[in-house]
């Protein structure tokens, strides 16, 4: 109540110093929604004063009209003062409040208000380069169409805590210097769901849809939200996004996307954002990037320092774009030289400096709060064929591959490896029938039991040939939970993302897996999320110089 009054102190001076603003907060309490008294509108004086009054509210998160601060104020609180709204419009990303006699709508997420609009005919005398005038050049500018509409919106940002959303007609040869429709203050920070104390409150509170979403890694389409990503994340609730080559045209357009995407989950458990960056010819970060070594090229170097930098710079790299999983480093051994798929991939032959060298990149990544995906469980190495074309085998006994495969997997998940991939090979003399993608004698027995890792198990992408030759790509998925992975990724098309969560809820349904067994994959899940603290927190768009300058010095100390 203290902070509400001092709230309608503030709105009171504010509105004595800006006299020209239309409303008026002294009316009954059984008068709030009645409309103002008609007042004949006058151009105002000095649009420049206007445009910088309302920055500088911005900067508390709050507009004229309105006792209220974006990203605090609750449902309740407005509910008193404002009375109730005239109507609420319910979208994907909340419910938006119209009081139209007071020129105001609010957005809520999870009943706070967090986008405050203010559509005021008083606006409509600011024009475009009035704005920029005023204010400098935004910090982002974006467009909006519909049926009726075609706007420009020009954002700026007066602190970390809001942005304030400049709403014109888009500028056309006709009028290139529009009106202003209305303004937004919205908060980039504010209270997200109330959720239950503890992990395991939270799978109770869980729809076994909403379980087996988290278990999966989903590939998107395109290069900008639509229709198939809104229903992955709505309808399927996805736990996780692989972005591939297809997806990325730019660095603006990639961190647009990827903020759109977040913008889209806000209701939901925050999204993995996972990428292969590995360095080598395995990056696919847009922009001009510097290269950065392959893990072959790190090897003969042979310093862990250098490894160790190399993995914050990966993290770093990956970090600025909005991902927080980089499927690296890889542990493969690369003790076949007809091998088609790791070769340079791998730190080289011997398996004490794969290990070495793979644990320092892997800790250089979790620096950086990035989740580091180890790969290929249990070993890539050795394989003759790529299993993005075929299933490899590899006749290797248990004694083989503990003395050489297993070496940099179980040592780095001694030193605290987060999340283990599992690859698509076959190994007929521990699985004679199923790949380790979806064998229990390799994931539970082997990975789970014997090694003793009770991280996240994601298998490789379900889409490679090496599973859709031989195996339907909902029953693979099933198959590889029931052998103990707790995240299936299939990177490509998403009627095969739909195949596997279908196939997962009806294997669920008629107690083929049971939901025990679901959530000990969800709380797996849960807690990694938990422990690198994942948001769905927007990013700007990366400074590829700055990212360049950071490699170049990274490359001079250590490959004169």
């Amino acid at each position: 109540m203290l902070k509400k009054i001092i709230l309608l102190f503030i709105l009171a001076a504010v509105a004595v110093s800006a006299s020209f603003y239309i409303f008026n907060d002294n009316e009954d309490a059984d008068q709030k929604n009645q409309p103002p008294p008609e007042k004949k509108e006058q151009p105002p004086e000095n649009e420049a004063d206007w445009i910088h009054d309302i920055y500088s509210l911005s900067k508390d998160g709050m507009i004229i009209g309105a006792p209220f601060v974006a990203g605090e104020t609750k449902n309740d609180e407005i509910m008193e003062v404002f009375g109730e709204p005239e109507r609420v419009d319910k979208t994907s990303v909340g419910d938006y409040a119209l009081y139209p006699n007071r020129h105001v709508t609010i957005g809520y997420r999870n009943s706070v208000a967090v986008d405050l609009r203010l559509n005021a005919a008083e606006l409509k005398h600011i024009r475009y380069q009035e704005i920029i005038d005023a204010l400098g050049e935004p910090s982002d500018i974006k467009y909006y169409k519909d049926e009726n509409n075609h706007h420009i919106i020009l954002i700026y940002e007066p602190n970390s805590k809001y942005q304030l959303k400049w709403i014109l007609d888009n500028p056309t040869e006709y009028e290139p210097d529009p009106t202003v429709h209305h303004i937004s203050v919205v908060a980039t920070e504010y209270p997200e769901k109330e959720l239950p104390v503890t992990i395991s409150e939270v799978i109770e509170n869980m729809s076994v849809e909403e379980k087996i979403g988290q278990m999966i890694f989903s590939s998107i389409s395109g290069t900008e939200l639509g229709a198939e990503e809104e229903k992955l994340i709505h309808q399927y609730k996805v736990g996780g996004i692989i972005v591939n080559k297809k997806n990325i045209t730019s660095p603006s357009q990639m961190v647009a996307y990827m903020n759109s995407l977040k913008e889209e989950n806000k209701n939901n458990v925050p999204l993995f954002f996972g990428i292969d960056q590995e360095g080598g010819r395995i990056a696919k970060l847009p922009g001009d990037l510097r290269a950065i070594p392959s893990h072959f090229e790190i090897g003969k170097q042979n310093d862990p320092s250098f490894a160790f930098e190399i993995g914050t710079v990966l993290g770093k790299l990956v970090s600025s774009f909005g991902f927080n999983v980089n499927f690296a480093p890889v542990l493969d051994i690369n003790s076949n030289p007809e091998n088609p798929v790791i070769g340079d991939r791998s730190f080289g032959i011997n398996p004490d400096v794969v290990s070495k060298l793979g644990i320092q990149m892997m800790k250089g990544i979790q620096g950086e709060n990035i989740i580091p995906a180890i790969k290929h469980f249990p070993g890539h190495g050795d394989t003759s064929v790529d299993s993005h074309d075929e299933l490899p085998v590899v006749q290797k006994t248990m004694p083989e591959l503990e003395q050489m495969e297993l070496i940099p997997f179980k040592q780095a998940i001694a030193e605290g490896a987060d999340m283990v991939m599992i690859a698509h090979i076959l190994l007929p003399s521990i699985d004679l029938e199923f790949p380790s993608s979806m064998s229990e004698a390799i994931i539970t027995d082997l990975l789970r039991e014997k090694i003793g890792f009770d991280g996240v198990v994601i298998t490789d992408d379900m889409t490679m040939e090496a599973i859709t030759n031989s195996f339907d790509i909902g029953k693979a998925s099933v198959m590889s939970v029931k052998a103990g992975a707790d995240i299936v990724m299939v990177a490509h098309e998403f009627e095969n993302v739909v195949k596997a969560i279908t196939a997962l809820t009806t294997a669920v349904e008629n107690g083929e897996i049971t939901e025990e067994r679901i959530d000990q994959s969800v709380e797996r899940i849960l807690k990694l999320k938990n422990k690198y603290s994942l948001k769905d927190t927007y990013k700007k768009e990366a400074n590829i110089n700055e990212l360049n300058q950071l490699i170049d010095a990274v490359l001079r100390r250590y490959m004169n």
